[in-house]
């Protein structure tokens, strides 16, 4: 996607669960703040129970992000469910001809598998605007950065359970039960050759367990270069507990491969 430039116009829409103008007006503070415009969509205060308006709204208010030449980068405005919903209703025909970064995590992980496998074109798991008050500076920083072009690099100290070892490859993935439900799907993404990523959030240790055999069975982890597991954070357990942590888990589905 291309690089933006100081001036220029970021879209925020909500793809799945409804979000209020309210509880943008931090996040689009900071954007100002950081040199950009800011054009917000039609979901944007929508309501259909749960989802930010039905799911022809949804998808129509995408669209006119993903074709407008003056919106120079999309960063959806939260998660939740119900991207999956409106994916196939999208066309992509524009955006291929000029891409634009796409940014966003949790549900997210639909677009950014869908766009990988499809078009071949890189997208940005990255915080979202809902989030933005809480985040630290480093984290909007390496958003801005990346949305403008910028090299980045991250350091950070290894999970005890981690398996040394180098890679180099593209980085796919998102979150878990997300990838999980693509499955079988054109939008899953290919993992022959690449670096897997995995995060979730508020599940029960039992369905990481499941989701994970899953996978597995399903070929997923069969050719990977190396997988990367982000936060799993605020995970569930039953009254008679699994006894194991996430990482325990993915570590004893993965221990007979060798990548790291």
């Amino acid at each position: 996607p291309i690089s933006l430039k100081q001036g220029d116009k970021i879209g925020i829409m909500a793809p799945a669960r409804k979000i209020s103008t309210e509880e943008l007006k931090t996040a689009v503070k900071i954007i100002n703040d950081f040199g950009f415009e800011v054009e917000l969509g039609k979901s944007i205060n929508a309501q259909d129970n749960q989802f930010a308006g039905n799911d022809d709204l949804r998808a129509d208010d995408l669209q006119y992000m993903l074709d407008n030449e003056n919106i120079k980068a999309v960063i959806f405005a939260r998660g939740g469910y119900g991207f999956v919903r409106i994916i196939d209703k999208l066309d992509f025909d524009k955006f291929v001809q000029k891409p634009k970064w796409l940014a966003g995590y949790s549900d997210i992980s639909v677009i950014h598998s869908h766009v990988n496998n499809l078009l071949n074109i890189q997208t940005l798991h990255s915080t979202m605007p809902v989030n933005f008050a809480d985040n630290s500076k480093e984290s909007l920083q390496t958003l801005f950065d990346i949305l403008q072009g910028k090299e980045i690099n991250y350091d950070f100290n290894a999970h005890h359970l981690n398996k040394n070892g180098e890679a180099e490859a593209e980085v796919v993935g998102g979150n878990l039960s997300v990838l999980y439900s693509l499955l079988g799907s054109n939008s899953i993404p290919l993992l022959n050759e690449k670096i897997l990523f995995i995060e979730d959030l508020d599940e029960y240790l039992y369905h990481i367990d499941r989701m994970m055999i899953g996978m597995k069975r399903a070929g997923v982890f069969k050719n990977l270069k190396g997988l990367i597991v982000g936060a799993m954070s605020s995970m569930n357990d039953n009254a008679v507990p699994f006894g194991k942590t996430a990482e325990e888990i993915i570590h004893d589905v993965l221990k007979e491969y060798d990548f790291p």
